[in-house]
C-alpha cells in the first residue's frame, strides 16, 4: 500500500493524471476483516471481507490482489485440468522484441499482439492445448527513454511437443517469433520446460501480469513512467486461450479481488474489524469506531 501511495503522489503532480491519483489515494483505505470459525474445532481465522479498490493497472495494491485472485482461480481449476489432460506438460515461454523508444511503445505493443496472433496460426503452435500470456514493460538500463516490452507465456502442451512428432526446438521458436514479428534480427526467446509443481510456474507468470511495470521505475524516472502510462492506456496486458481460457480470468470487481485469499470454509457471524490506512505513517492502524457488530 505504501507503493500505491508513492505512485499516487507522483501522478498528482500531473494535471492529466489527477483522476488516477485520486482513485489510487482512496484505494484500500479501509480494510474490514471478519472471523471464520470452524464449527468442528472452534478455531478461527481472520480474513479480509470488504474493501474498495481502484483497480488501476499501475496500482501496486490492486496488482498484488489481482495476482492472488488469479492464482487462486487457477489452483481451483488445476485438478480438473490434470484429470482431463493427465499427460499434459507445461512450458514457460518468454518472447522479446528489440527495445523501443518509450514514445513508440503503443505501436510496438500493437505489433506484438499482431505477431502473437500469427504465431498461434502456425502449425508448430497448433498442438498447444492451452495458454496464458502476460505483457511486461521494463525500462532499458543503458539508454534513457527506452522500453523493453516482452511477453511471458505459460503453455499447456502434449508430451509430443517436448520430444516427439510435434517437437519444437529453441532455434525454431526463435525463427517463428522473428517471422511472426517480421523482424530482420533474431529476437531473444527463452523456452523452459516446467519440472515439478506447475503451480509455482503459474504464480511466476501471474506475478508478471500483476506488475505490468515495476513500481520502482516510477520513482527512478517519473517522466518515463508517465509516458508509459500514456502509451499503454486501454491496452490489454493479459490474455488466455484454449483449455486455459476459463482458468485465467482477470478479476474486475472488489469482491473478486478480495477472493484472492484462501477460501473461507468456516462460519462468519458478520462482525467486522476495521483497519484504516494512515498516509503520514504509511501503515494500517486499527479503527475500532469503524467496526461492525455481528449480523442479526
Amino acid at each position: 500500500r505504501a507503493q500505491t501511495e508513492l505512485i499516487a503522489d507522483l501522478l498528482a503532480e500531473y494535471d492529466e493524471f489527477q483522476r488516477y491519483a485520486a482513485r489510487m489515494a482512496d484505494c484500500s483505505g479501509v480494510l474490514l476483516f471478519g472471523w471464520d470459525t470452524q464449527p468442528e474445532t472452534g478455531e478461527s481465522a481472520l480474513r479480509l471481507k470488504q474493501s474498495r479498490f481502484c483497480r488501476i493497472r499501475h496500482c501496486s495494491t490492486c496488482a498484488w490482489r489481482r495476482t492472488l485472485a488469479m492464482t487462486a482461480r487457477f489452483l481451483e481449476a488445476l485438478p480438473g485440468l490434470m484429470r482431463d489432460h493427465p499427460k499434459a506438460r507445461w512450458v514457460l515461454l518468454t518472447l522479446t522484441v528489440p527495445n523501443c523508444p518509450i514514445e513508440d511503445l503503443a505501436d510496438t505493443l500493437k505489433a506484438m499482439n499482431a505477431g502473437w496472433q500469427r504465431l498461434k496460426d502456425r502449425k508448430e503452435f497448433k498442438p498447444v492445448q492451452g495458454w496464458a500470456r502476460s505483457t511486461e514493460v521494463t525500462q532499458e538500463a543503458k539508454r534513457t527513454g527506452y522500453a523493453h516490452p516482452h511477453f511471458h507465456c505459460l503453455l499447456m502442451v502434449p508430451p509430443s511437443m517436448l520430444g516427439g512428432v510435434n517437437y519444437v526446438k529453441h532455434a525454431r521458436w526463435v525463427e517463428l517469433w522473428r517471422d511472426c514479428m517480421r523482424l530482420d534480427v533474431n529476437p531473444v526467446v527463452d523456452v523452459r520446460v516446467v519440472k515439478g509443481d506447475v503451480t509455482g510456474a503459474a504464480a511466476e507468470v501471474l506475478k508478471t501480469f500483476g506488475y505490468s511495470v515495476k513500481p520502482e521505475q516510477a520513482v527512478d524516472d517519473p517522466e518515463w513512467f508517465m509516458e508509459m502510462i500514456r502509451q499503454v492506456h486501454r491496452k490489454r496486458f493479459f490474455a488466455a486461450g484454449g483449455v486455459l481460457r476459463e482458468s485465467f480470468v482477470e478479476p474486475e470487481t472488489d469482491e473478486e479481488l478480495i477472493q484472492g485469499d484462501e477460501p473461507a470454509e468456516g462460519l462468519d457471524d458478520g462482525s467486522r474489524l476495521a483497519f484504516t490506512w494512515t498516509p503520514t505513517q504509511r501503515r494500517y492502524k486499527r479503527a475500532p469506531k469503524a467496526d461492525k457488530g455481528p449480523s442479526a
